[in-house]
């Protein structure tokens, strides 16, 4: 199963994607994850999602961000070499932190960088889209049960106000610091080994493997629902690996996974 979220004439509509010839399509429409309330007041109870659609590459559509979380909880330090990269301690629990859905951008949107910080820093990472209410799970639980699927995003940071602010709630929580996309899938093994790739104007900047992850993903959902519950569409992302770096305005950052696709963003000033 892989699906997308995108503007077609002037509302929002879930497809269903596929891979042909190589390339990914939108294949049909599909109906929206039951947390999407928005979706449901736009269409209404009738089954006006579903029409005569003609399928279209995934690149020729108005893509948005492919969830609508009620809260984006994020692991901090879960690569050793990107502790390392800063000049950390290897935790020996989880870090959490929240970005708020606010900051959700679509593929292909603006990074906008704010005045208000001198260094604003990339972050590809690997993130689970939750499929079904979690709480207090064990290690040893079928954790699958609860992911609907992986998704890619960038953890886009304000690194000096990361480090001045001693928490770093407004240091990843501007507009347009989380983006996501471009498609959710559950065609993919994290514990096999994903390899995850960020590209800044087409060169390589992080280069690693999930297998690398501190916690892996079980003791990351049984730590977060121990204390929190997960609801359907909540995101996880599950931490960066070495190689983050400043962007500036004109780049372009690309993050991919293979079997996601590749999530692209430029980056601007902001515009006010």
């Amino acid at each position: 199963m892989k699906y997308c979220r995108f503007l077609f004439e002037n509302k929002t509509h879930y497809g269903a994607v596929e891979d042909r010839a190589g390339e990914p399509w939108i294949v049909d429409l599909t109906r929206a994850p039951e947390e999407d309330l928005a979706f449901r007041l736009e269409h209404g109870r009738a089954t006006s999602w579903s029409f005569d659609f003609e399928p279209m590459p995934l690149t020729a559509a108005d893509l948005l961000p492919p969830v609508t979380p009620s809260k984006i909880v994020c692991v901090g330090r879960n690569y050793r070499d990107h502790v390392k990269e800063l000049g950390n301690e290897i935790p020996t629990e989880p870090l959490l932190f929240f970005k708020p859905p606010s900051s959700l951008l679509k593929p292909g949107g603006v990074i906008r960088i704010r005045t208000a910080s001198t260094r604003v820093d990339f972050e590809g990472e690997l993130a689970l889209v939750i499929g079904q209410r979690a709480r207090k799970l064990s290690p040893l639980a079928g954790w699958r049960a609860f992911v609907r699927g992986y998704t890619l995003a960038n953890d886009v940071t304000a690194r000096d106000l990361q480090k001045k602010d001693g928490q770093w709630t407004r240091a990843k929580g501007f507009d347009t610091f989380c983006p996501v996309g471009p498609i959710v899938s559950d065609e993919l093994d994290p514990e096999a080994g994903l390899t995850i790739e960020t590209r800044i104007n087409n060169e390589v900047r992080q280069h690693a493997s999930t297998l690398d992850f501190i916690f892996p993903i079980p003791a990351l959902l049984a730590y977060i629902t121990a204390a929190l519950t997960l609801e359907p569409g909540d995101l996880v992302l599950t931490g960066t690996p070495a190689g983050v770096g400043p962007l500036a305005a004109g780049d372009r950052v690309e993050v991919s996974i293979p079997g996601l696709g590749v999530l692209a963003n430029t980056v601007a000033p902001d515009a006010d």
